[in-house]
């Protein structure tokens, strides 16, 4: 999709359409203050280089850029969707409505990071005033841009708090869910979690972890240089084993992993496991990281081992936490079982903006609804955490949830 000078807005002029290669990398990190190694330029462009996202797999590029004098200002990711698939915010219940009444709902604009249900900034710019000025003109531009491709909706997910609360602020339709989170209380050992833990779920957590070892599992942690080609290799294989068991397929490519080594390479490693009898690896886990948050992605084996998944998708992240001072450990979307593992329920918001007005009136009225059955369930969710005296805030969790990293 051609550049499109979409929105001209005081002496900004906002640009719409564009792939990460038409913005330069250096000025687009230059914007990316929280860190995150998604929302950062080399990530995005791992996905675009290696045909993962692209329009034949349904995640056009269409980039939002905003320069002032010639010089970038600010920026968001912006994908024109022809499905519902890799976003983590499931709205296949909204098309099926709009399909049963006759309408389209694909295509769509999609402001996200792609398989990445990971919350961050999502309009970048390094001034917070400038944040605010610019949100009513970016809201505007991706509405005209909407018309101009025919999209029915624009949906913006998992924001972090500095965008939320502007967001807030505007009609569009907030929604939100729960994700599970482990923080680091400045712990210096594994132990020194378990301690908060009540007495029979501290059992159960070290019954898990010595089960893995009687198996006799070995944990390798492979970073820069380590990670050959070869590695890359059989890590893929186990990345479309977790997929393949469930008769499907994985949306990344194996270029994908070659380029967010290249790109990333100071945030991004593997955890490959070795069995006492078996010459290769047997399963794998990749994380990235950043200066306080660390993420786990993608797991997979060539077969089930007892209790495998937790520790190397778990605890081992939880071990790197505390010896690196990481405070936070985001494993990913879903799973209720990491409550009693530690992971502390967390809420999560999407903004949405429909065009057809009866549906968005709808679908506000679903959101508020559902809003409220979530804010429940976090703090039912948080009573099943293992600590001996789990107090939550039905909003906030154990821990300040969006916009911490």
């Amino acid at each position: 999709m051609r550049t499109t000078t979409v929105f001209p807005a005081s002496d900004f002029e906002i640009q719409l359409g564009l792939s990460i290669n038409d913005i330069d990398a250096s000025a687009w990190n230059a914007l990316v203050v929280d860190q995150s190694p998604f929302i950062q330029h080399g990530f995005l462009l791992a996905l675009e280089k290696s045909a993962s996202v692209a329009e034949e797999t349904g995640w056009e590029p269409c980039h939002l850029a905003v320069f002032r004098q010639g010089v970038l200002v600010a920026a968001m990711p912006l994908y024109l969707k022809h499905h519902s698939s890799g976003e983590y915010v499931f709205d296949w219940g909204w098309a099926d409505a709009y399909r049963r009444h006759g309408l389209q709902y694909y295509p769509k604009l999609l402001t996200a990071i792609p398989f990445t249900p990971s919350q961050s900034a999502r309009l970048l710019t390094t001034d917070s005033g400038l944040l605010a000025d610019l949100l009513q003109p970016v809201v505007e531009a991706v509405k005209q841009f909407a018309e101009k491709v025919g999209a029915s909706s624009w949906h913006l997910l998992f924001p972090d708090q500095a965008i939320s609360v502007l967001v807030d602020q505007t009609t569009l339709i907030c929604r939100e869910a729960c994700q599970f989170h482990w923080y680091n209380n400045a712990y210096e050992t594994f132990d020194d979690f378990l301690i908060r833990c009540s007495s029979r779920k501290r059992k159960t957590l070290k019954k898990e972890r010595s089960d893995v070892a009687r198996q006799g599992f070995r944990f390798e942690r492979l970073t820069g240089e380590q990670l050959t080609t070869e590695i890359w290799d059989q890590f893929y294989v186990f990345y479309q084993n977790t997929y393949q068991v469930r008769g499907q397929h994985g949306y990344l490519t194996r270029e994908f992993f070659t380029c967010v080594h290249q790109l990333l390479a100071g945030q991004v490693f593997l955890i490959m496991v070795r069995h006492d009898t078996q010459p290769r690896y047997v399963a794998g886990a990749m994380f990235l990281k950043d200066k306080n948050t660390l993420y786990g992605r993608y797991w997979g084996c060539e077969q089930d081992y007892q209790n495998l998944h937790f520790e190397t998708c778990y605890y081992q992240g939880i071990d790197i936490c505390i010896a690196e001072g990481l405070g936070r450990f985001d494993a990913g979307a879903q799973g209720e079982h990491k409550l009693r593992r530690g992971f502390e329920p967390v809420t999560t918001r999407s903004y949405h903006w429909i065009k057809h007005p009866q549906f968005s009136d709808a679908i506000r009225d679903f959101c508020n609804e559902e809003r409220q059955h979530n804010q429940s369930y976090v703090t039912a969710a948080a009573a099943k955490l293992p600590f001996k005296h789990a107090e939550v805030d039905s909003d906030q969790g154990l821990s300040p949830t969006i916009g911490d990293s």
